[in-house]
């Protein structure tokens, strides 16, 4: 009954991924989510986010952005690095990520897809047979109180710890040491 809001991996944040790793396994392509997932909410893109999907692209991934913000958005985020992008998308409905698949080009086999948010990330990505890696969402260093929404991805996070069959179903690609850029 909760599969779809289950991750097929649960690590810290995008620099907590054994990248080499996943593309030895056969994943050619990156779906990733922007905000709380690479950047604080609304904050454009970094030093160390760009040197991060740079990096990846050496190691030949091919990396989509899927977000439900706008063009205008999305572009600021990446003035710095040319990568391709699904606006509007919808998540979770299919749309945004069959579009992601067509611009990659690749089967959905091997395309993972990194986000933040269970209840559009995981589920979207889950419901188009993609890999998910679930990364802790990004919080302000002063914030405590949390929504309704996160409230509830916290239950189903209790329910997916319980869940030992629906964890590392990607091998297990969690880093201990995350990559420093």
């Amino acid at each position: 009954m909760f599969k779809n809001f289950f991750p097929y991996e649960y690590v810290k944040s995008v620099f907590h991924i054994d990248y080499p790793k996943l593309f030895r396994t056969g994943y050619r392509g990156i779906l990733f989510d922007i905000d709380n997932t690479l950047v604080h909410h609304g904050k454009d893109s970094n030093h160390q986010i760009e040197s991060l999907l740079r990096y990846l692209q050496t190691l030949n991934f091919k990396i989509v952005l899927v977000s439900n913000n706008s063009k205008e958005r999305i572009e600021r985020f990446i003035k710095n690095i040319e990568i391709p992008y699904v606006d509007e998308a919808m998540k979770p409905h299919r749309t945004g990520y069959v579009k992601a698949l067509e611009i990659l080009n690749l089967e959905k086999n091997q395309v993972f897809c990194v986000g933040d948010q269970v209840f559009t990330d995981i589920v979207g990505s889950n419901r188009c047979g993609i890999a998910s890696i679930l990364v802790e969402y990004m919080r302000v260093s002063n914030q405590e109180k949390i929504g309704k929404k996160r409230q509830l991805e916290r239950f189903v996070l209790t329910l997916y710890s319980f869940q030992r069959r629906y964890q590392d179903r990607m091998g297990n690609v969690k880093k201990e040491v995350p990559f420093e850029f």
